[in-house]
């Protein structure tokens, strides 16, 4: 990657490190420099050229309200609008904007939107590989105690007889989304990745099961 390039992303890091310092322990600035790690391993698999996804991965979260906070489904979108803003200045390019920002915006389970490009579709996976494996249980948990929700459902943990309430329960969290984000997978090299980290999962249900 070109020096230039290399100093762009330097300056976008330390404006993200700045902007996200109150975000939620799920969704901080190490949240975000775990995704742009994955998405930099996707990319070099997937053979894309790295500059517009890992522009996405850092500004992505740059807004991020808390789960139990009404405004939670449009963090994407307010992220989308001031990542526009942060990147004019930097000079990029009305169409590496418009593509970094179509992205961020798709990115995020609650759409349920599979992104067109192949920036966003990397971003997806990136992140979505952040909520599974150990990292995904930590921050599970993380958000669960964040939002004083119990950990699970003492007449059915499980979810074996009941559809999951993530309102509710942390645990359900993994049986209405996390358990499922193996098939959402874009890319073969993310889809490989999520295969190792949903077996973190299963392990850890089995565990759980033992000790409850």
């Amino acid at each position: 990657m070109e020096n230039l390039k290399l100093n762009v992303l330097e300056q976008l890091t330390k404006e993200v490190r700045r902007l996200t310092g109150k975000n939620d322990a799920a969704h901080d600035f190490e949240h975000i420099m775990r995704v742009y790690k994955n998405a930099k391993k996707i990319c070099a698999n997937e053979k894309i050229t790295p500059k517009l996804v890992l522009c996405a991965a850092l500004l992505h979260d740059i807004v991020s309200f808390p789960k139990s906070d009404k405004r939670s489904k449009t963090s994407s979108k307010k992220s989308s609008i001031l990542a526009a803003k942060i990147l004019k200045k930097h000079n990029f390019s009305k169409n590496e904007i418009q593509t970094i920002c179509n992205a961020i915006l798709d990115h995020s389970f609650s759409k349920n939107k599979i992104p067109q490009t192949i920036e966003g579709k990397i971003l997806q996976d990136a992140d979505r590989l952040d909520a599974i494996g150990a990292i995904g249980v930590a921050r599970a948990f993380a958000v669960g105690g964040h939002t004083n929700r119990p950990f699970y459902n003492k007449l059915d943990p499980f979810c074996r007889k009941r559809i999951p309430d993530d309102q509710r329960w942390t645990l359900d969290h993994f049986f209405r989304k996390l358990l499922l984000l193996e098939k959402l997978m874009n890319t073969k090299s993310a889809r490989t990745e999520a295969k190792k980290r949903t077996r973190v999962i299963r392990k850890y249900l089995d565990d759980l099961k033992r000790e409850i």
